[in-house]
């Protein structure tokens, strides 16, 4: 007989969506027949799968431990987060207290893998914890510490990840709620002279991984966008512009500036090739000149509490640096 004690990022859960992720290659089937002939049990008790678990609740299993080991995750999966935080370079922690860790996201990295074998932020953040002691491995078979926001993989900047349940389930609520101001940065082509706000409706072609823009909801694809921009500085042939982010969709910043005539410098998706071939050429620009700057928190509750008011900052990449400088 194997016990279990439900702990705090364990709590609040499904029975049976805790049974799914301890034992995560057994078949649903599986736990409903083994909760039916009582071979798992809650707090001693015959239990459906539905109940909702507390804090201190035991969970028992009446099975082999051949079978149990069976239908779990092994170390290969510790390599593989070991492999993540050994080998993507480039990323750091900016912010990091009991809940939460904010970290700046290097170009050319993804957020979250998109297919098995991808290395991402995600399994960094993981072999990050578990290399400095705040997280086991066994702790990964009921939770897994997760990114809570995503950018594209060649947008830098900050990305926000939870190291608790309680703090990424309120994390998500605020990102879903449009509770955190997001900003970036970015040079586009052409002079921009003023404040504006950007409004459409944008539908994602998942094959392609290209956005498009429609004037009406009428597609049920569409999702509503909402950019706010304005300048930072004018140069010859662009302009650093900061952009808010007041939704948070997929290529939305990079989509809504180039409707407007001032695509991203470096964007070859949505851009001007002409015009990214020759800072290409000239300045060794190999990807969009966009980076997530500022995240802006407001007054927040238990457990982000130690996050309230706070304002996080990214350091400023070295390519907006380098065409900071006088023409």
């Amino acid at each position: 007989m194997r016990q279990i004690v439900i702990k705090e990022n364990e709590a609040g859960q499904r029975l049976d969506k805790f049974l799914r992720k301890y034992m995560p290659y057994a078949p649903a089937s599986f736990f409903y027949k083994m909760l039916r002939k009582k071979n798992i049990t809650l707090n001693g008790k015959k239990a459906e799968g539905k109940e909702k678990l507390s804090a201190g609740d035991w969970v028992h299993f009446y099975l082999a431990e051949e079978t149990i080991e069976g239908f779990r995750e092994t170390n290969t999966m510790v390599n593989e987060y070991q492999k993540a935080y050994q080998e993507l370079k480039g990323i750091t922690v900016v912010y990091e207290d009991s809940g939460i860790l904010i970290v700046n996201k290097p170009g050319d990295v993804l957020s979250q893998k998109a297919r098995e074998g991808d290395l991402s932020v995600n399994e960094w953040m993981i072999g990050y914890l578990l290399s400095t002691g705040q997280l086991a491995f066994d702790q990964l078979a009921t939770f897994k510490p997760a990114v809570c926001n995503r950018l594209d993989r060649n947008t830098k900047g900050l990305l926000i990840g939870s190291k608790s349940l309680a703090a990424g389930q309120y994390m998500n609520q605020l990102i879903r709620e449009r509770q955190i101001k997001k900003y970036y940065r970015l040079f586009v082509k052409g002079k921009v002279s003023r404040e504006e706000l950007l409004e459409g409706y944008l539908v994602k072609d998942e094959k392609t991984n290209r956005v498009h823009l429609v004037k009406e909801a009428s597609d049920e694809r569409a999702s509503y966008i909402k950019t706010r921009y304005y300048p930072i500085k004018q140069f010859s042939d662009r302009t650093l512009v900061e952009a808010e982010l007041v939704t948070g969709k997929s290529h939305q910043i990079r989509i809504h500036m180039a409707s407007i005539s001032h695509p991203i410098l470096g964007d070859y998706k949505y851009g001007d090739r002409k015009w990214n071939d020759r800072y290409k050429a000239e300045r060794q620009i190999e990807s969009q000149l966009l980076y997530a700057c500022r995240l802006e928190f407001g007054k927040l509750k238990a457990p982000l509490e130690e996050l309230s008011c706070r304002v996080i900052t990214a350091p400023v990449p070295v390519e907006f640096e380098k065409l900071m400088d006088k023409e």
